[in-house]
């Protein structure tokens, strides 16, 4: 059997009604593929949906929710692709996206890792990646001499050479949801390859779809542990001593001005989740590192 040019690696969990649409617009494409799907423990039909209806996926079913690090690295041990295509259950491939990618990897050899143009199912664009990384602007010693212009790519969609991620190990598996993508782009960069982007690319993203049923304040506190492992691992200790400085002279400030506003509120939904989020920022960058 020949080589597959892109080996694409979906993890899910309990996302079965968009997982099919995002396989079905999988399989419209005209490029050489084999798919994976990591199945993490989902509590709805999402294995009963793909052995039914996608019986070529290679289908990974874990007992336990082993998190997105582990379970895209279990597809990558797996993967035989010159490229690997990390991919979210809940995007949708328009047009004939991946032919555009495979051509984009081709013609930029000095790329390791390129995102794609993610957008809302309005056609409006989202974010797809950034220029600076968290706490940057006190790291500058701990992040100089890195190729290129990005700084990371979201990791709803992204494309990368099978050797780069070898090379570097794939994803840290101490991450469990969330700063997984940031951590990986870093590494790559430290390793000499630039990251791209194909902005002819276009990958429709339901965004946040496997925490549809999580509460705001969960969501922000796993963002929080990420964030703070990233800098574990990638800044000095001076360089984490500012940044938690920093965040929580910020953090008291708006607690400040939330509290004060907040009974010239009429509706103070919106204004109580913040405040909670700023009082968990708090307890995080006050406390111990691990």
């Amino acid at each position: 059997m020949a080589q597959p040019d892109i080996s694409i690696i979906i993890v899910n969990y309990n996302t079965a009604d968009l997982l099919a649409k995002c396989l079905s617009s999988i399989f419209k494409q005209d490029v050489a593929t084999e798919i994976f799907v990591v199945d993490n423990n989902s509590q709805d039909n999402s294995i009963e949906m793909v052995q039914k209806n996608f019986g070529t996926v290679k289908l990974i079913t874990n007992k336990i929710n082993a998190g997105f690090a582990k379970a895209n690295n279990q597809a990558v041990r797996l993967a035989t692709g010159r490229y690997i295509y990390f991919l979210n259950p809940d995007t949708e491939i328009h047009g004939n996206a991946l032919e555009v990618m495979l051509c984009f990897m081709n013609d930029y050899p000095q790329v390791g890792m390129a995102g794609t143009q993610l957008i809302f199912p309005d056609n409006s664009p989202q974010s797809s990646l950034e220029y600076r990384y968290p706490g940057q602007r006190y790291a500058k010693k701990d992040l100089a001499g890195l190729p290129g212009d990005i700084a990371w790519l979201l990791g709803a969609s992204i494309i990368a050479r099978r050797e780069v991620i070898e090379q570097v190990g794939g994803f840290d598996e101490d991450y469990f949801l969330y700063g997984e993508d940031l951590d990986l782009s870093l590494k790559i960069r430290k390793k000499g390859w630039s990251l791209g982007y194909i902005p002819e690319a276009e990958i429709v993203h339901w965004e946040g779809q496997s925490e549809r049923n999580s509460l705001p304040i969960q969501v922000w506190e796993k963002k929080f542990r990420a964030e703070l492992l990233f800098y574990r691992k990638h800044y000095s200790a001076r360089t984490i001593a500012k940044i938690r400085r920093a965040n929580i002279l910020q953090a008291l400030w708006r607690i400040l001005t939330i509290r004060t506003m907040l009974p010239f509120q009429k509706d103070t939904t919106r204004a109580k989740e913040k405040l909670a989020k700023y009082h968990l920022a708090l307890k995080f960058f006050s406390g111990p590192l691990a």
